[in-house]
């Protein structure tokens, strides 16, 4: 990295509000499943400040499915009352086929999607993403003018983007999302976070996933470091801080953007998120709403 750490003047707040199938919660905490909870929690959420909502393509039990059904009926809702981004996923452990799993891609209001950056080990499994399977994807996000971020859960797999960036493949800038915390990939260590992120080419934006988060610890070290995108939401975690379950993914998000703010710095509004991050504009309302949002 060509030069000193310091913390973004404007910082993009994401939630990934949907816990995956078999991820232990809190018991009196209620994960959203249908196309009516999940697109309400995320209109809490963009009331609290958030700007991205990261979603995989869903039925009503929370499995990853091939067909847009869930994910088309929950996007009608958010839009409709919101200017979130939407992030689709591209990810997630699941038996589907390359094709299948970028159906999210399919869906024209989504700017942004997750790329998987190589395989790694999941706990006693293996995620697997193979370099053809990333060029695949990252054609057919060029093909929608979805703009990838790049995640990676292991500093080789920064390696395998400028790889694919010279190819051709990936251009620039870059939008990196540091996935700490998986079991089998790299720790969620503040120590690792500073080594991936002075591994960074210049000019490259970069975001933090920290996987079972149960305070505010490392998104406070990203926050230092520049991170753009800071993420929170029941898909990685459901505490406020230690013991402490949240009540709603709004409150993990409130929690964040009381967290920036007291650090001196702004909270991106979603239009100056798609402009920060280079994306269209083409997957908000027409009219961005004003009412609510903080």
């Amino acid at each position: 990295m060509s030069g000193p750490m310091y913390a973004k003047d404007k910082v993009v707040v994401a939630v990934a509000p949907v816990r995956h199938v078999g991820n232990l919660m809190p018991a009196q905490t209620e994960n959203p499943l249908t196309p009516q909870q999940v697109a309400e929690e995320s209109i809490r959420c963009w009331n609290e400040g958030a700007s991205i909502v990261h979603l995989h393509v869903r039925n009503d039990q929370g499995q990853q499915v091939a067909k847009l059904d869930w994910f088309t009926d929950t996007l009608d809702r958010i839009c409709a009352d919101t200017d979130l981004i939407i992030n689709g996923s591209t990810g997630g452990v699941s038996d589907l086929s390359l094709e299948e799993r970028c159906v999210s891609l399919n869906e024209p209001r989504v700017s942004m999607g997750s790329l998987n950056m190589g395989s790694v080990n999941f706990g006693e499994s293996v995620y697997i993403n193979t370099v053809p399977d990333i060029r695949f994807w990252a054609q057919r996000m060029r093909e929608h003018s979805v703009v990838p971020e790049l995640e990676v859960f292991n500093p080789s797999m920064i390696t395998t983007a400028l790889q694919l960036r010279d190819e051709g493949v990936l251009t620039d800038p870059l939008h990196y999302n540091f996935c700490l915390g998986f079991a089998g990939s790299i720790s969620s260590d503040a120590r690792n976070l500073f080594f991936l992120v002075d591994l960074l080419p210049e000019n490259a934006e970069w975001g933090l996933v920290h996987e079972g988060m149960v305070d505010l610890s490392l998104v406070a070290a990203a926050l230092g470091l520049g991170a753009r995108v800071l993420r929170v939401g029941f898909e990685d975690g459901c505490y406020v801080k230690r013991h402490v379950p949240a009540r709603s993914n709004a409150e993990l998000v409130s929690n964040l953007v009381r967290l920036i703010r007291m650090a001196g710095k702004e909270v991106a509004t979603p239009a100056e998120a798609r402009e920060l991050l280079q994306l269209r504009g083409d997957d908000s309302v027409l009219d961005p709403p004003s009412q609510g949002r903080i």
